[in-house]
Parts: structure tokens; C-alpha cells; sequence
């Protein structure tokens, strides 16, 4: 990739352009014709750099519930376990990491789904010794923004792009059928050509202004975070990813999680639940092009919020990485394979007792 390439990608992943000539407004930022960024484009995406463009919804404000979950196999089984986990459909993210919990996986359902009744499976499946959801408590962030061009300070800061007023406010509006098939039609990847929305509005039955009006009520609402260029980390030079772990008294979280999440380089700022073994409770993801990148980042982070009791777990193996796709028919594909009417599946639904936080072990424990 030359710089220019590295501009484009910068460009395409902060925010897309929605418009009826994207590839050219792409290149009017960066002093490039539109038929140069589609050829670019065609290339990066031919060279697995370009993972996928799309527009990116929020899964929780859509009602679908999703959390990290953190499990524990013997070693010498973790690939086995990742492999039973990936068959799910909502798993998009799961990696192996260096960890006495040495699998990281996320996991959504829909919303008539239940997803302690979910995850309970797959450790069943999976044959995990101990599986351990870790719900958001509070999101600070998301969004990941990876600095191409490398001239981004360790320290350089960014008002978050989604966070949790967004999903607040989605909660005040309820999403109706001409939104649900809006979300269908631009979840999928985008054409490289000159007019990429123009099949999705005939679609719709919209002109491609009523598109992207609709889509822009859908950010207003909290719904729609941004259209975006998704790319494949690893290809594009990022090849280690940290996730740290940081052990905030709660009296300081409310306080010390937004600073953290300012951080460019932070992509994902999360409150999670602590336990007796387990005194972190904010999470913050960052990329990088080697772990001492990594450990510069989250090093600025300690020294800026006072915070010196972290880990950094970074991936060793990534076994799963894909973007979720609502609304299908996969969800019941899969549970109508895997959760039937089994004596686990049936205690994990009766029970009342799958409040978070909660841990599974290899013997279900209804006490």
C-alpha cells in the first residue's frame, strides 16, 4: 500500500460517505478522480484488505442481546472448544488469548432469544471447564478507527463516537418494518461502482434521497452508528490487538471510563462485573502494529488516569472474525439443533437464577 492508499482506507473506515456518488466524495478528500478510488478500492479489497463496506447498526439498541464471554479449556482443547463456539451464528469475534481464560468470544441472540440459555450450551458443547459472561454494565465506546497513516499520538484523544446516551435514545423509539428491512438491505457489503446504493434504494422502493433520509432518522434515533470500510486487521498491518484490563475501584469507574474511552486509539471502552478472582472492571480494546505499540498506548492510559492495576490480554490465535448479520434465519437454525428440549436447557430457562454476573462450570449448580 502507498500513502495514498492509506489515506483512502483512513477516510473510508472513519465515515463512508452516504451519498448517490460515494467513491467520488471518498476522493475529493483526498485530491483523487472517482474512477482512481474505485480502482483502488477493487484492489485493496482483492488483496483482503477491505474486509467489507457497510453500514454498522448498534446490536443492543436493536434489541438484540449480546455479551464477551470468557472461557476456560484444558490445554491442548481450546481449538476443539473454538470450533464447537463458531457454529453459532451470532459468535463474530472469538480469539484464543494468553490467559488463565484462554478463549474470548462475543456472542448476540435475538431478541426472542435467551441468552444465558445461549452460552449455557455452548459450554455444555464446547466442553469449557469454567465459562464466565462478562454483560456490559455501562458502554463508554465503540468504534474502531485504526491510524493508517501512523502519524496518531499514543495519546491522542476523540470525543467517542457511540456511547451509551445513543442507545438511550433508541430505547425511546421502537423499530417498525420498513426500518427492520432498511437494516437488511445495508448490512450487506457494498458494490465497488459508481453508484453502490442505487440497487439498495430500488429494492426498498425508495429513491436513494429517501434512503439515506431514513437512514440518517436511524442515527438520529440511535439506531444507525455509521457506514464504514470494515478491514481485516492483520493484512492491514495491525497484527497485534490488547485488550486491557483494568482494575478501577467502582466509586471511580463513572469517572475514569469516559477518559479512558477518549483515547483514538481505543476502539471499544467497556464496564464489566468483577468477581472474588477477577478486580477488573473496565475494559478497553486497542490495535496495534506490534505489542510494544500496545503497551505504549495502554502505558499513556495508566499514566493519565492514575489507574497501575491492569493486564493486557492480547490474541494468539483468531478463530472467528465476521460481521453480524440481523435479522436471518440462522438464529433458529441453530436452536432448533441445539436447544431442544435437554435437561440443561430446561433447569437454565426454569431456574430464575441466570442473573449476571454468572458463572458456569463443568457441573450445572442451580444452588
Amino acid at each position: 500500500m502507498d500513502d495514498i492508499d492509506l489515506q483512502v482506507l483512513n477516510v473510508m473506515q472513519a465515515q463512508f460517505p452516504v451519498c448517490e456518488r460515494p467513491y467520488r466524495a471518498v476522493g475529493e478528500q483526498v485530491g483523487l478522480a472517482e474512477g482512481e478510488v474505485l480502482t483502488r478500492v477493487r484492489r485493496l479489497r482483492d488483496e483482503r484488505i477491505i474486509r467489507q463496506i457497510s453500514a454498522i447498526f448498534d446490536t443492543k439498541s436493536l434489541g438484540y442481546k449480546s455479551s464477551l464471554v470468557a472461557a476456560q479449556y484444558p490445554t491442548g482443547k481450546v481449538a476443539e472448544g473454538a470450533r464447537v463456539v463458531n457454529e453459532h451464528p451470532g459468535v463474530t469475534h472469538n480469539y484464543e488469548r494468553n490467559d488463565a481464560f484462554n478463549l474470548w468470544y462475543t456472542v448476540a441472540v435475538p431478541p426472542t432469544s435467551d441468552l444465558e440459555a445461549t452460552v449455557q450450551r455452548l459450554h455444555d458443547l464446547s466442553g469449557a471447564e469454567t465459562t464466565r459472561v462478562m454483560y456490559t454494565l455501562k458502554l463508554f465506546k465503540i468504534g474502531v478507527d485504526l491510524d493508517m497513516t501512523g502519524t496518531r499520538a499514543a495519546d491522542a484523544r476523540a470525543t467517542p463516537e457511540y456511547g451509551e446516551e445513543n442507545r438511550l435514545r433508541a430505547k425511546q423509539s421502537a423499530l417498525n418494518d420498513a426500518d427492520i428491512a432498511l437494516v437488511q438491505e445495508m448490512q450487506k457489503d457494498l458494490p465497488t461502482e459508481q453508484e453502490p446504493f442505487g440497487p439498495m434504494a430500488a429494492r426498498l422502493g425508495y429513491s436513494q434521497r429517501e434512503m439515506f433520509a431514513h437512514a440518517n432518522d436511524l442515527g438520529t434515533r440511535g439506531f444507525f452508528r455509521r457506514f464504514a470500510a470494515i478491514l481485516y486487521h492483520r493484512r492491514a498491518g495491525f497484527r497485534s490487538n490488547a485488550m486491557g484490563v483494568w482494575a478501577v475501584p467502582a466509586e471511580q469507574v463513572a469517572e475514569v471510563g469516559p477518559r479512558m474511552a477518549s483515547f483514538k486509539a481505543v476502539s471499544h471502552c467497556y464496564e464489566r462485573p468483577t468477581y472474588p478472582d477477577w478486580p477488573f472492571s473496565v475494559f478497553t480494546m486497542v490495535h496495534g502494529r506490534s505489542a510494544e505499540q500496545c503497551e505504549e498506548i495502554l502505558t499513556a492510559i495508566s499514566r493519565e488516569t492514575g489507574v497501575s492495576e491492569y493486564r493486557s490480554l492480547y490474541s494468539t490465535r483468531e478463530y472467528k472474525k465476521i460481521r453480524l448479520l440481523f435479522y436471518t434465519d440462522d438464529y433458529a437454525h441453530w436452536e432448533a439443533k441445539y436447544l431442544g428440549e435437554t435437561p440443561t436447557v430446561a433447569l437454565a430457562r426454569a431456574s430464575g437464577k441466570l442473573a449476571a454476573p454468572v458463572v458456569w462450570h463443568r457441573h450445572w449448580d442451580l444452588d
